[in-house]
């Protein structure tokens, strides 16, 4: 039996990279360097749903660089918060991060996660999930300690939040799995991946 494709995740996301090294994935990282900004805002002005963008924007990263890499599997992954129609992008700083939180205050948002796998340049496989988060309506006081404790390290989250930590005290009620909320669908990408002997069956 031949021995797997490598795999390679095309992201600069270390909390993606975690979750897949602690599921028993060997992966190395290639940040693919995409304008998602312009992106986003030209799907936005067409109506494009928020589906659309992220599995586009993961097609992108991955196939991008899977043309520099023949003969590996990269993975491709992007997520994008949708309030009622708003999309939002990674705060730049910890004013930005407040404002964030204060318009998510109080009310219902989706995480949607989509992922894409391609080889040699071309798509293979894509999916796609999304979790519904409720943030509750915490006071001014709390939301400024929880920025002091936070700190930075927030910033690279598209909710300015780790759901995973401290960020879970922001939330009244959560549907969704834990990895999409994270960033990346894994149980989905594993049962992809077995089908290619990259993990045990």
């Amino acid at each position: 039996m031949s021995d797997p494709l490598p795999v390679i995740l095309a992201s600069g996301s270390a909390t993606r990279a975690q979750l897949l090294r602690r599921v028993g994935l060997e992966v190395t990282t290639r940040n693919a360097a995409v304008d998602e900004e312009s992106i986003k805002a030209s799907f936005a002005a067409e109506g494009a749903s928020v589906i659309d963008c992220a599995t586009v924007l993961a097609e992108m990263k991955a196939t991008r660089i899977s043309a520099r890499y023949p003969g590996c599997l990269v993975i491709g992954a992007d997520q994008i918060l949708d309030l009622a129609g708003r999309w939002f992008d990674k705060p730049e700083t910890l004013d930005d991060a407040r404002r964030q939180l204060q318009s998510l205050r109080g009310k219902t948002h989706e995480l949607v996660s989509a992922s894409v796998v391609a080889v040699n340049g071309s798509r293979i496989w894509a999916d796609h999930d999304i979790a519904c988060l409720t943030m509750r309506d915490f006071s001014d006081a709390f939301l400024d300690r929880y920025l002091e404790q936070a700190g930075a390290d927030i910033l690279g989250s598209v909710g300015a939040y780790h759901y995973e930590g401290l960020g879970a005290q922001l939330f009244d009620r959560v549907t969704g799995d834990y990895y999409t909320i994270l960033g990346l669908p894994v149980l989905r990408l594993l049962e992809f991946l077995r089908g290619h002997g990259v993990v045990g069956r």
